[in-house]
C-alpha cells in the first residue's frame, strides 16, 4: 500500500518529513478495523510528532485524523462491518493514516455522518473528541440547556479545536460562550459560530471583559499559549472556577491558582487509546453521537482549506500553515 512516512524526526520541514514509500497491507485482528482511508485533516499533534518523535526502525506513518470504509475486521469486532463508512481520530501508539489502509480500534472509531463529504467528515474526529471530553469529562459541565445559567471563555477559539468547542457549548449547554482572537478573519470566523462576544487575546482580556460589562467566567478553556494568558486568566475567572488547557506550556506556576481556589483540568485525548481504559468505548459513543447532531444540522464542519491530494507536497504545505499558527478551522486532504 501507499503510505507517506519519514526516518528520522525534523524540527524544520525538509524533504526528508514526508518520503512516498511503499508498506505491507495490515492484517485486522481481535476489535482491529482494517479501513481504506479516503480523506484526512492534519493537526497540531502531526506537526509535533513529526519534529520530536524518531521511528525506532524503519519508517514512522503519522496522521490521526481520517474517513474511509472498512475493508476487514478482526475476530472481535461487534460494532461495525465491513463496508461501513467510518470516521475516528486513531491511536498514537499505531500507525496514522498518511497511508492508503490503516488499523484501528473499534471502541475509537464512528460511523460518519452521513450528510457529509469525506473531507467534512475527517475535519471532525480529533478536534471534537478533545472539545467533548473539555466540555463534559474534564469540566463536567452540564449538557442540558436548561442547567443553571453559567459562563465560559476559550482563549485560542478561532482554531480547530476553538471552532467545534464553541458550537458544542453554544447548541448543547446553557453557557454564555466568550471567545479570543486577534485576527478580523478570525473574529468574523468565530461570530458565525454563533459565539456571544470576541476579545482580542493581544490585549488584556481583564479590562476588554471590564469595558463590556461582562462578569468573571464560570470555566476557562485555554488552547494555546496558556503561559503567556496566565495571569489574565486568574484575573477573569471567578473564585472557585475551573481551568482547562490542552497545550504544553514552557512554564506554569500553578500556585497562582490558590487565592482563588482555581481547580486545573488537563485534557488529552489520546489518554484512552493510550492506556486502554475501562470507557476506551466513550469516543465511539461520542463520535456516533456527533454524528447524529451533525445529520440534524445542529454542529457543521470546521472544514477550514481542503488542500488537495494526501501526498508529500500537500502534506507538507499543511505543516507549513499550521506551523505558522495562522490557521482557520481544520485543514483536510483528500485521496491518493
Amino acid at each position: 500500500m501507499k503510505a507517506f512516512g519519514y526516518t528520522h524526526a525534523t524540527k524544520t520541514l525538509t524533504a526528508e518529513s514526508f518520503q512516498a514509500i511503499e508498506l505491507p497491507i495490515p492484517e485486522a485482528h481481535g476489535h482491529d478495523l482494517l479501513v481504506e482511508v479516503s480523506a484526512i485533516s492534519v493537526n497540531p499533534v502531526d506537526t509535533k510528532i513529526r519534529a520530536n518523535v524518531s521511528p525506532e526502525q524503519g519508517y514512522k506513518v503519522i496522521g490521526w485524523d481520517a474517513v474511509g470504509t472498512i475493508k476487514a475486521v478482526g475476530d472481535n469486532v461487534a460494532l461495525f462491518n465491513v463496508g461501513d463508512r467510518v470516521y475516528y481520530a486513531g491511536d498514537l501508539t499505531r500507525p496514522g493514516s498518511n497511508a492508503e489502509l490503516q488499523l484501528v480500534d473499534e471502541r475509537i472509531v464512528g460511523r460518519a455522518p452521513t450528510t457529509l463529504s469525506n473531507p467534512e467528515a475527517a475535519a471532525l474526529p480529533l478536534t471534537s473528541i478533545t472539545a467533548w471530553e473539555l466540555l463534559f469529562d474534564r469540566l463536567q459541565v452540564p449538557k442540558n440547556q436548561s442547567a443553571k445559567p453559567a459562563s465560559l471563555l476559550v482563549i485560542g477559539a478561532a482554531g480547530g479545536v476553538g471552532s467545534i468547542l464553541v458550537q458544542l457549548a453554544k447548541q448543547l449547554t446553557n453557557l454564555t460562550v466568550v471567545a479570543t482572537a486577534s485576527r478580523a478573519e478570525s473574529v468574523a470566523w468565530l461570530n458565525n459560530l454563533g459565539v456571544d462576544e470576541v476579545l482580542n487575546h493581544s490585549q488584556s482580556l481583564n479590562e476588554q471583559r471590564t469595558q463590556r460589562n461582562i462578569d468573571e467566567f464560570d470555566y476557562v478553556i485555554s488552547l494555546t499559549h496558556t503561559d503567556q494568558h496566565l495571569d489574565e486568566i486568574i484575573d477573569v475567572i471567578k473564585p472557585q472556577g475551573k481551568l482547562a488547557l490542552i497545550d504544553d506550556p514552557a512554564r506554569f506556576d500553578i500556585l497562582k491558582l490558590k487565592r482563588k481556589s482555581i481547580s486545573l483540568h488537563w485534557e488529552f485525548m489520546y489518554t484512552r487509546s493510550m492506556y486502554q481504559t475501562d470507557d476506551m468505548i466513550a469516543q465511539h459513543q461520542l463520535l456516533t453521537e456527533l454524528a447524529s447532531l451533525v445529520d440534524q444540522g445542529v454542529i457543521r464542519t470546521t472544514l477550514g482549506q481542503h488542500l488537495g491530494k494526501i501526498n508529500a507536497d500537500n502534506l507538507f504545505k499543511a505543516h507549513t500553515i499550521l506551523e505558522s499558527h495562522q490557521s482557520r478551522g481544520k485543514l483536510v486532504l483528500e485521496g491518493f
